[in-house]
């Protein structure tokens, strides 16, 4: 071996061991993600620290997009551990991951419904998706003609609707309820209307540029990722509405309520048996890299997928989350647990 062979190997066992010392100045896990789920993750980790013997977990909400970025950026201690999202990892996300070494286990952990809330001093509001699609999209048509959205009022949109100014407040495009509100509210009204529908079916793409894109015009605000300021400013604002989690309408149901949407109100039971249109996957993905490095990620997962948390008596649905059912609990828990491997 020449010298150049040993010098080497001597600063690959250098990085190598200061990489670990570093890894293991860590003793405490690590949470970015979803706001949706982060009431969720927030009970399960102050359960875990006092049950465990191991830190309580940081956990951040930084939105489901957020939470991505900082995930997928790489391996080591200033990278976070465990990622929450409102939606499924996105193509482009698990190829980040992938091309910066990182090995995912997806973990879906319930339901959870998405609500168009208003302060309980005002009127409850019952819509369509066609009617919310009129609110709150930049264009919409308007007899045959795609025009810039000209409702200012809801009954602007049906005499039947309250004459009250649109005001919603919204999360912004880096959150997973926003992909999910767009995808399961917006995209569906726009599709009422013959043109859009035909769009829809000539050229995608044209067809979701107008679907997707909210209107500009201060009707829609984004409020950022705080669900729970959104549920303020809708106490100090009974004319607003606000769209979140429902798990947020379900802990603040003394202040707020959910409009129906489609002739459904949103409830735990509707969005558990599905009656209710508007309700999408919650996940976790924790970084396989880490585990075994950063103390605890193991008993972690085992903590959020015992039946004690997520099951239907558990102390997760006291807060609001919607159970799997119970197959695909047992068969979530069981990869969760084996730590699977995520293939896209």
């Amino acid at each position: 071996m020449n010298k150049n062979t040993i010098a080497l190997a001597a600063a690959v066992a250098m990085a190598l061991s200061a990489g670990t010392a570093a890894a293991q100045a860590r003793d405490q896990i690590r949470i970015v993600g979803s706001s949706t789920v982060f009431p969720f993750s927030t009970a399960v980790a102050e359960q875990f620290g006092k049950t465990s013997g191991f830190k309580t977990p940081v956990v951040e909400s930084t939105g489901s997009g957020g939470g991505m970025k900082l995930f997928c950026a790489g391996v080591g201690v200033e990278h976070p551990d465990i990622t929450n999202a409102s939606r499924r990892i996105k193509a482009s996300e698990f190829e980040t991951c992938s091309k910066n070494g990182i090995g995912i286990t997806e973990v879906k952990v319930g339901y959870d419904g998405i609500v168009l809330a208003n302060s309980k001093a005002a009127e409850r509001y019952s819509l369509t998706k066609e009617q919310i699609f009129q609110a709150l999209a930049a264009k919409v048509p308007v007899d045959g003609e795609l025009v810039d959205n000209p409702y200012q009022m809801w009954s602007d949109i049906d005499p039947s609707l309250p004459n009250t100014k649109i005001e919603v407040l919204g999360p912004p495009p880096t959150s997973g309820t926003r992909d999910a509100f767009v995808e399961l509210v917006m995209r569906e009204g726009a599709k009422s209307f013959d043109s859009l529908a035909a769009l829809r079916k000539e050229d995608k793409k044209a067809f979701r540029a107008i679907s997707d894109a909210m209107r500009e015009d201060g009707l829609f605000i984004e409020a950022g990722e705080n669900d729970n300021l959104i549920v303020q400013k809708l106490e100090a604002n009974p004319a607003a509405l606000g769209i979140f989690g429902f798990s947020f309408l379900d802990q603040n149901s003394d202040k707020v309520q959910g409009s129906i949407i489609g002739g459904v109100e949103p409830t735990f039971e509707n969005i558990a048996d599905g009656e209710y249109g508007v309700s999408r996957s919650l996940y976790f993905y924790v970084k396989q890299e880490h585990v075994g490095v950063i103390p605890g990620i193991s008993e972690f997962i085992a903590e959020f997928t015992n039946e004690g948390a997520w099951g239907p008596d558990g102390y997760l649905a006291d807060k609001g989350l919607i159970p799997l059912p119970d197959a695909d609990r047992a068969e979530m828990a069981s990869q969760a647990n084996g730590l699977a491997k995520l293939s896209m």
